[in-house]
Protein backbone atom coordinates (compact mmCIF):
# COMPACT_ATOMS: atom_id res chain seq x y z
CA UNK A 1 0.00 0.00 0.00
CA UNK A 2 1.24 3.77 -0.87
CA UNK A 3 0.04 7.36 0.50
CA UNK A 4 -1.16 9.44 -2.15
CA UNK A 5 -1.41 13.54 -1.25
CA UNK A 6 -4.39 14.51 -0.09
CA UNK A 7 -3.67 17.97 0.95
CA UNK A 8 -1.16 20.40 0.07
CA UNK A 9 -0.48 23.57 2.65
CA UNK A 10 0.30 26.95 2.06
CA UNK A 11 1.37 29.27 4.70
CA UNK A 12 -0.02 33.19 3.02
CA UNK A 13 -0.55 36.25 4.45
CA UNK A 14 -3.76 36.84 3.14
CA UNK A 15 -5.71 33.30 2.60
CA UNK A 16 -8.40 34.93 1.38
CA UNK A 17 -7.02 36.86 -1.83
CA UNK A 18 -5.12 33.34 -2.72
CA UNK A 19 -8.26 31.41 -1.97
CA UNK A 20 -9.98 33.61 -4.89
CA UNK A 21 -6.87 33.49 -6.92
CA UNK A 22 -6.50 29.42 -6.80
CA UNK A 23 -9.84 29.02 -7.11
CA UNK A 24 -9.71 30.84 -10.29
CA UNK A 25 -7.01 28.82 -11.35
CA UNK A 26 -7.84 25.45 -10.76
CA UNK A 27 -11.48 25.61 -10.98
CA UNK A 28 -11.72 25.17 -7.55
CA UNK A 29 -14.35 26.02 -4.63
CA UNK A 30 -14.10 26.83 -1.10
CA UNK A 31 -14.55 23.34 0.99
CA UNK A 32 -13.90 24.41 4.45
CA UNK A 33 -12.98 27.32 7.09
CA UNK A 34 -10.86 26.96 10.33
CA UNK A 35 -10.94 29.15 13.31
CA UNK A 36 -7.46 29.92 12.62
CA UNK A 37 -8.25 31.66 9.48
CA UNK A 38 -7.32 28.74 7.04
CA UNK A 39 -8.99 27.97 3.93
CA UNK A 40 -9.65 25.21 1.99
CA UNK A 41 -10.29 24.80 -1.51
CA UNK A 42 -10.78 21.67 -3.68
CA UNK A 43 -12.52 20.57 -6.63
CA UNK A 44 -16.65 21.19 -6.76
CA UNK A 45 -18.55 18.25 -5.65
CA UNK A 46 -15.65 16.49 -4.28
CA UNK A 47 -13.10 18.27 -1.67
CA UNK A 48 -11.04 16.47 0.37
CA UNK A 49 -10.54 12.67 -0.43
CA UNK A 50 -11.04 12.97 -3.96
CA UNK A 51 -8.45 12.64 -6.84
CA UNK A 52 -7.30 15.64 -6.48
CA UNK A 53 -5.45 17.29 -3.16
CA UNK A 54 -7.26 19.79 -1.56
CA UNK A 55 -5.15 23.48 -1.20
CA UNK A 56 -5.06 24.80 2.25
CA UNK A 57 -4.22 28.64 2.52
CA UNK A 58 -3.01 29.09 6.26
CA UNK A 59 -2.19 32.51 7.36
CA UNK A 60 1.00 33.34 8.43
CA UNK A 61 3.19 35.80 9.94
CA UNK A 62 6.65 34.82 8.85
CA UNK A 63 7.40 36.32 5.28
CA UNK A 64 9.31 33.45 3.45
CA UNK A 65 13.04 34.27 2.50
CA UNK A 66 14.29 32.99 -0.60
CA UNK A 67 12.97 30.70 -3.57
CA UNK A 68 10.59 27.71 -1.90
CA UNK A 69 11.56 24.66 -1.87
CA UNK A 70 8.48 22.97 -3.67
CA UNK A 71 6.35 24.97 -6.47
CA UNK A 72 3.29 23.79 -7.97
CA UNK A 73 3.24 23.14 -12.10
CA UNK A 74 -0.53 23.34 -13.97
CA UNK A 75 -1.48 22.40 -16.87
CA UNK A 76 -4.58 23.64 -18.97
CA UNK A 77 -7.65 21.66 -19.50
CA UNK A 78 -9.82 23.65 -22.18
CA UNK A 79 -7.28 25.79 -24.20
CA UNK A 80 -3.63 26.27 -25.38
CA UNK A 81 -0.74 27.37 -23.33
CA UNK A 82 -0.82 30.62 -24.63
CA UNK A 83 -4.42 30.83 -24.02
CA UNK A 84 -4.17 29.97 -20.26
CA UNK A 85 -0.59 31.79 -19.61
CA UNK A 86 -3.31 35.11 -20.77
CA UNK A 87 -5.91 34.04 -18.64
CA UNK A 88 -3.57 33.47 -15.80
CA UNK A 89 -2.30 36.74 -16.20
CA UNK A 90 -5.23 38.37 -16.56
CA UNK A 91 -6.08 36.89 -12.87
CA UNK A 92 -3.30 38.47 -11.14
CA UNK A 93 -0.34 36.03 -11.92
CA UNK A 94 2.84 37.91 -12.99
CA UNK A 95 6.04 36.03 -14.57
CA UNK A 96 9.03 35.31 -12.60
CA UNK A 97 12.55 34.92 -13.19
CA UNK A 98 13.88 31.81 -11.36
CA UNK A 99 16.92 31.59 -14.02
CA UNK A 100 15.65 30.08 -17.11
CA UNK A 101 17.28 30.16 -19.99
CA UNK A 102 14.39 31.56 -21.94
CA UNK A 103 14.22 28.37 -24.33
CA UNK A 104 11.35 26.45 -21.82
CA UNK A 105 8.49 25.23 -23.48
CA UNK A 106 7.02 26.06 -19.43
CA UNK A 107 6.02 29.72 -17.87
CA UNK A 108 7.56 30.46 -14.43
CA UNK A 109 4.70 32.49 -13.28
CA UNK A 110 4.43 33.58 -9.28
CA UNK A 111 0.91 33.86 -7.68
CA UNK A 112 -0.64 37.46 -5.93
CA UNK A 113 1.98 36.41 -3.08
CA UNK A 114 4.67 36.25 -5.25
CA UNK A 115 4.81 31.70 -4.79
CA UNK A 116 6.53 30.38 -8.21
CA UNK A 117 4.60 27.90 -9.83
CA UNK A 118 4.91 26.96 -13.00
CA UNK A 119 2.25 26.41 -16.81
CA UNK A 120 3.04 23.40 -18.40
CA UNK A 121 2.66 22.99 -22.57
CA UNK A 122 1.02 19.53 -22.31
CA UNK A 123 -3.08 20.15 -21.97
CA UNK A 124 -4.28 17.38 -19.74
CA UNK A 125 -8.24 16.23 -20.01
CA UNK A 126 -9.96 17.44 -16.92
CA UNK A 127 -10.66 14.57 -14.38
Amino acid sequence: MACRISELVLDCADPERLAVFWCEVLGYVEVGREDDGSIEIGPPGVGFGGPQPTLILSPGEHPRAGKLPLHLDVNATDRDQDAELERLLALGARPADVGQSGTEDWHVLADPEGNEFCLLRTRLRPV
